[in-house]
């Protein structure tokens, strides 16, 4: 998705592969979290975020009651304020997948927990008549726990489970309202993983694969087709999954997520593309957490919502990168 994205597995809190990181963060006196007005809905983890020019959107997911969620919620950054919106028109769900194109949002896949049923539906929201309408269901299997981002004029899906875990990967094009397979995620089929998006340049990791973590880190260039693999996450910190990614400006991040090591549910990863690294920021403020949304506005990166142990959240923290 367009600024961040969201990705939400099953419980998972053991067996984690892992290494060891440094415990002192390089930190650059630009790093600052600061904790925002909180969600306005119910308090959720596995919920969608995607935005629209300097607007987020957030809805769906599950609350502690594990009831399935159709809500959806705009947040404005300028005035940090929360507006509820138009419910979410499909059938209630968690663990979808949200990204913009131009000056719309798209929603779709998950499950209905309900009903114990996978979702591979997709609708489009529109911000100016604050309406949403149906688009052609996603092209591959129906599915929970999968990856998304924009980059141009398409938006991407692909990874999370079937049934099993997938590496498969499709583009959606608003125009023509067609979905077109592409090359398959280059790692291992995995659910949980978490991307941002560099420059036209999407990039994928993190994520759990069977009974473990996995800390490789994979570009995607949409122009060619094509996936390279990059730095390692795991080479520098913790290994993770239900992480939240999201990009400011030029530099991507990670944040949260579920680890083997505690030390690891709050620190702070940038990637720098230029250099293909890795360097430690300032740890996340907030309650420790899995199943998080996260997004990024101009200088300022998000993470809302999500669950620690039982408890699901609704408070929201701001990163800034301005000096």
């Amino acid at each position: 998705m367009k600024g961040g994205v969201v990705f939400s597995i099953l419980s998972i809190f053991s067996g984690f592969l892992f290494q060891n990181c440094s415990d002192t963060n390089e930190i650059t006196p630009a790093d600052n979290w600061v904790q925002r007005s909180a969600f306005e809905g119910v308090a959720r983890s596995s919920a969608v975020a995607f935005t629209i020019g300097d607007t987020a959107y957030v809805g769906t997911g599950l609350d502690a009651a594990k009831k399935d969620l159709s809500d959806f919620w705009q947040y404005d950054p300028k005035q940090n304020t929360w507006t509820q919106l138009a419910d979410f028109p499909g059938k209630a769900r968690s663990e979808a997948v949200g990204f913009s194109v131009g000056q719309k949002g798209y929603l779709g896949t998950g499950v209905n927990v309900a009903s114990n049923s996978l979702l591979r539906d997709f609708y489009a929201y529109d911000p100016a008549s604050n309406t949403w309408a149906p688009i052609a269901d996603f092209a591959g299997s129906a599915r929970r726990s999968a990856v998304a981002f924009s980059i141009d004029q398409a938006g991407y899906v692909g990874t999370g489970f079937d049934g099993k875990e997938q590496q498969d990967f499709w583009s959606y094009e608003p125009v023509s309202d067609v979905w077109t397979q592409k090359a398959n995620f280059a790692g291992k089929g995995r659910t949980g993983a978490a991307s941002f998006v560099i420059n036209s340049v999407g990039y994928v990791g993190t994520g759990r694969a069977g009974d473990l973590n996995q800390n490789d880190f994979w570009a995607y260039d949409p122009a060619n087709d094509v996936w390279q693999e990059r730095k390692s996450f795991g080479a520098t910190s913790i290994t993770r999954s239900n992480a939240v990614g999201f990009a400011i400006k030029n530099t991507g991040y990670f944040v949260t997520g579920a680890c083997a090591n505690r030390s690891g549910d709050y620190d702070v990863w940038a990637y720098n593309a230029s250099s293909n690294t890795w360097s430690p920021r300032r740890a996340f403020q907030g309650v420790s957490r899995v199943k998080a949304v996260g997004f990024g506005v101009g200088s300022k990166g998000y993470v809302s919502t999500g669950m620690n142990g039982k408890t699901c959240l609704g408070d929201l923290w701001v990163l800034s990168s301005e000096n």
